[in-house]
């Protein structure tokens, strides 16, 4: 029989399912990035980001369309991190607003929902790239167009779409020449494929562990699976433990549980392995589900929590901490201080970093940059504590500027500036160059002319065997990177900076600026300036502890 429509309940358990599968892919998401770095890579962005809309969809007491909508677009959309996903968060921004005012969804409401989501996403992208999540987004609308003309069978039209979704991801190596030449897809496309795919797989009805979306409770292993809670809990008592078998538990026997908990009790969880059973399970009598497991075995690490005691003293820390917060907000607007007229949020990492920046002014550091890319959030929580009329961030990532601009977007009451700085060298000169006498649009304008000016390098050490930029790279060597890409690949550090360097420094170059990192000591990075000195006399050479993780030295050089 066919499936014509998907209502709120189970659009709500397919997103959850989505973002199982994504966090559960992960890993295998971050391989596929082309550039061999340490850093925050796309499936930890993308995971992070629909994360953070999960936990506002399994905190809704009543699931309706319009609620869920707004839980998804508002929860990824604050989470954000990334290009990555921001991109994501602007996809499911997109095809929330065409499915809000739906009471359910038919393969012609989901086709529109698809056509807006890929329109939005190239909306928030000031240059969309071919190749990419968005290629992969757009493919995705057109064939659900097509297909929403031939069927109303959902069964038919979402594994179709999925099929299409991963023929268009192969190509996307043919669309952007670095995927072919690292011989990967891209790990964007992948990211949406492994959400949709998730989400299949709960509309098929598959057993789905949500114990990775659940919300934190301490130290708490409690799965939290439905999101259609009811405002009187059906099923009070979160039963867990773990049975040690005696005999063998075959697959006969580990559906016949199943089957037998499920008839007491809903959010079932049971994992076999060879020599026990986890069991997870909220029934109203958990002394049956104990019974029935001491047929199989010993019984460990039994938990039985009152879930209905829990949310009460759950809406009583919530009311109290609402009550709290509006209170502390009202003394701070009786106490605020005019604004000043201009500000920086900055992102920086390392200690070093952080005392430069401040000594140049900057009002507010976000901790993160490469190896931790700041959300949306992080952003907004930070121009919350800048008082100033006008607040100019300073990204200093290719990666967490889109996140920038989305809380740019989102404010109201201030006006934001994001200077698109790339790399900390980048950030630095901005805020070097910065006039409090001068007003925010000269200053925005002097800021963007000398930012182009900088030339960066960063030296680093590959995760993983590649071949990029013409260059054989194997795990472990050191590459000095530079802003259009891979510039040297050595074993030394010194000798791959220098090596870098030399494709750096110009006739026209007057200063290189060095900030040692955390793993290089003082001695070390002296005696390299030394060198660095000897080999260019004529320009002037600075060098600082920047104290940053991941990358033994960022340099500029102006």
């Amino acid at each position: 029989m066919a499936t014509k429509t998907i209502d709120a309940n189970m659009l709500a358990k397919m997103f959850l399912a989505g973002a199982q599968n994504i966090e559960a892919k992960k890993e295998f998401i971050n391989e596929l990035n082309v550039f061999p770095v340490p850093d925050g890579d796309t499936g930890t962005n993308m995971t992070l980001t629909i994360l953070s809309a999960a936990k506002e969809v399994t905190a809704l007491a009543d699931v309706d369309m319009k609620n869920l909508a707004k839980a998804i677009s508002s929860g990824s959309l604050r989470g954000a991190r990334g290009n990555s996903g921001v991109i994501l968060s602007q996809l499911l921004r997109g095809f929330t607003k065409s499915i809000r005012d739906e009471k359910e969804i038919d393969t012609a409401a989901l086709a529109a929902a698809c056509q807006r989501a890929r329109d939005t996403a190239y909306k928030a992208v000031m240059k969309p790239k071919e190749g990419t999540i968005l290629t992969v987004a757009s493919g995705i609308a057109d064939k659900a167009a097509e297909l929403a003309l031939e069927t109303e069978d959902l069964e038919e039209f979402i594994p179709a779409v999925i099929e299409h979704a991963d023929e268009v991801l192969q190509k996307t190596p043919e669309m952007l020449p670095v995927l072919k030449e690292a011989g990967v897809v891209d790990s964007g496309g992948q990211g949406l494929l492994e959400v949709i795919r998730g989400a299949y797989d709960a509309f098929l009805g598959k057993e789905i562990d949500y114990s990775a979306i659940a919300p934190a409770a301490g130290n708490s292993t409690a799965v939290k699976v439905s999101v259609e809670e009811e405002k009187e809990i059906k099923f009070g008592y979160c039963t867990e433990f773990i049975i040690l078998l005696e005999k063998e538990f075959t697959e006969n026997d580990e559906h016949e549980l199943k089957a037998y908990l499920s008839s007491i009790g809903d959010s079932i969880v049971c994992v076999a392995d060879d020599e026990i059973v986890k069991i997870h399970v909220h029934t109203n009598d958990p002394g049956l589900a104990i019974q029935k497991a001491l047929t199989y075995g010993q019984l460990s690490r039994m938990k039985i929590d009152n879930m209905r005691e829990e949310h009460r003293e759950k809406l009583i820390r919530d009311s109290e901490k609402l009550a709290k917060e509006q209170a502390e907000a009202e003394e701070a607007k009786k106490t605020a201080e005019p604004k000043k007229p201009m500000g920086f949020i900055t992102v920086s990492i390392g200690d070093g970093m952080n005392e430069i920046f401040r000594e140049l002014g900057a009002d507010y550091i976000i901790e993160g940059g490469q190896t931790m890319n700041p959300s949306t959030d992080d952003m907004l929580k930070a121009i919350d504590q800048v008082n100033a009329e006008t607040i100019f961030i300073l990204p200093n990532n290719k990666n967490i500027i889109l996140a920038a601009n989305q809380a740019k977007d989102l404010v109201e009451d201030k006006e934001i500036i994001v200077i698109p700085t790339k790399t900390v060298p980048q950030g630095i000169t901005a805020i070097i160059n910065f006039v409090p006498d001068a007003d925010a649009k000269s200053n925005e304008e002097t800021m963007l002319d000398e930012i182009k000016n900088v030339k960066t390098g960063q030296v680093t050490y590959a995760v993983r065997d590649t071949h990029i930029d013409d260059k054989e790279i194997h795990q472990g060597d050191i590459m000095g990177i530079g802003d259009a890409g891979i510039l040297s690949v050595g074993q030394d550090i010194a000798e791959t900076t220098l090596e870098m360097l030399e494709q750096l420094v110009d006739d026209d170059s007057e200063l290189i600026s060095l900030y040692y990192g955390q793993d290089v000591t003082e001695e070390e990075a002296d005696a390299f300036t030394q060198e660095v000195e000897k080999l260019y006399p004529d320009i002037d050479v600075d060098v600082h502890c920047g104290g940053q993780p991941i990358y033994y030295y960022v340099l500029a050089v102006e």
